[in-house]
């Protein structure tokens, strides 16, 4: 039987075969029950936020029932960011946050996505816990033992001068048109920005429980692109439907990936006495780019396996202060416990108020080399990516690149594929690399 939760929490069609609001029940009494054993020494608390998808009102409800009905109280925020729940369950002291979304995916997908004490990731042997206790226990608390609900009316706002009081400068100046996808962003963003000073452009900000990342937000960037050029504006911030992602558009329309964004963050932690050790922490799939850049720099830059769950890891061991990926996903562990695009985006624009560039000049500390990513379909994808043929071909792949390039290939964690990474100088040269090792990968299968 495979593990109910992936890296980021229970993630599924709302309403259809996994996802259901029986589900939800189960796994929030579950969490509620495990965590009232592990402390009896009070009634567990749990704050519960959800983005605004059509489905989240149905499964909000069904994971306060279950939290109430395994004797914890429920603390409802509402329509918030990711990060919001993670920094509210740290400041109202929780024991547990439940999130209720589906970040990028489409609208009809919904997750559930739980924090520990404190608002940090939920360790891997609690999860195994509340998935073996998903059955419910012979007796259940009754009269005054029942959980109780509460509302956070102002949980944004709460949540709004975190952001602000963790911007160094005030962000007079600047003109920002921000993405909100329709999401989870579409208040909080808007507001945190206005309050630090920045003159706000809100984009896709009307949600309406259907349209949330309908060809908008930080996965479609061209609505975005075309909103800042049109305003005059000086950068463009796009976010994901839970808002624990940031990308940037510059004042020509010019994308700004997560690699520009953790490499212009790096500098100015590293030069403000911030950058613990002089090192920032990414993932293999972060652009050659970013390792040229950083070493020109003076900044190490450490490397973890895909997903955000690795990076946080290795944050936490190193007692490191920034890491991320190329995705917009970036950690500021001084301020943060996860990603938060809302945080993200604050930092860079202070950059900017900072030095008084452009986000393109400090967006050019970085030249991202030519990337080329081809999926593979196999039959077995660990016996694939493994056998000799593919090894030598990698090999001589990386051989005949050199220093001015590379080669990424591994099995997809989620399906039968082998993806094949390749940067090169040119994109000519990604893509003749790549096209020939996924022909010896398709033959290998």
């Amino acid at each position: 039987m495979r593990r109910l939760f992936g890296t980021d929490g229970v993630r599924g069609l709302a309403n259809g075969e996994l996802l259901t609001p029986e589900l939800a029940v189960a796994v929030s009494a579950s969490a509620a029950r495990v965590l009232a054993a592990h402390d009896r020494s009070h009634r567990p608390v749990a704050v519960v936020g959800r983005d605004p998808r059509a489905s989240g009102e149905m499964l909000e409800a069904a994971v306060v029932a279950g939290l109430t009905s395994a004797g914890a109280d429920a603390v409802r925020v509402g329509v918030v960011p990711t990060p919001a729940v993670a920094h509210l369950v740290a400041e109202q002291g929780a024991d547990l946050g439940v999130m209720i979304s589906a970040s990028h995916n489409p609208m009809p997908d919904n997750g559930i996505k739980l924090f520990a004490a404190g608002g940090h990731k939920l360790p891997d042997d609690v999860e195994l816990e509340i998935e073996a206790g998903l059955t419910p226990p012979p007796t259940r608390p009754t009269g005054a033992a029942v959980g109780r609900v509460r509302d956070l009316p102002d949980a944004i706002a709460r949540y709004g001068a975190h952001l602000v009081a963790a911007t160094p400068v005030s962000l007079a100046g600047l003109r920002v048109v921000v993405d909100c996808a329709h999401g989870a962003a579409s208040v909080a963003a808007p507001e945190a920005y206005a309050k630090a000073g920045a003159d706000v452009v809100a984009l896709n900000a009307s949600p309406d429980g259907l349209n949330i990342n309908d060809g908008v937000g930080s996965t479609h960037l061209g609505p975005l692109r075309e909103a800042v050029v049109a305003h005059g504006a000086d950068l463009g911030i796009a976010h994901d439907g839970d808002a624990d992602r940031c990308l940037a558009v510059d004042a020509r329309g010019n994308d700004v990936d997560g690699d520009h964004i953790m490499a212009v963050l790096a500098i100015a932690m590293r030069d403000a006495g911030e950058l613990v050790d002089d090192t920032l922490v990414a993932t293999v799939m972060s652009n050659l780019g970013l390792h040229l850049a950083m070493r020109a720099q003076n900044i190490t830059l450490r490397t973890t396996g895909v997903g955000d769950r690795y990076v946080l890891e290795d944050l936490r061991a190193g007692g490191y202060s920034l890491g991320g990926e190329q995705s917009g996903h970036v950690v500021l562990p001084g301020y943060a416990t996860t990603g938060d695009g809302l945080l993200t985006a604050m930092r860079l624009m202070a950059r900017m108020v900072t030095t008084g560039s452009s986000l393109a000049e400090l967006a050019g500390v970085m030249t991202s080399l030519p990337q080329v990513l081809v999926n593979v379909p196999v039959g077995d994808k660990d016996t694939v990516a493994a056998s000799e043929s593919v090894r030598v071909a990698v090999a001589e792949a990386e051989a005949a690149l050199g220093d001015t390039g590379r080669v990424l290939l591994r099995p997809s964690g989620t399906e039968q594929l082998v993806r094949v990474m390749v940067e090169a100088p040119t994109a000519e040269t990604a893509e003749q690399t790549a096209a020939g090792l996924a022909e010896v990968v398709a033959a290998a299968s």
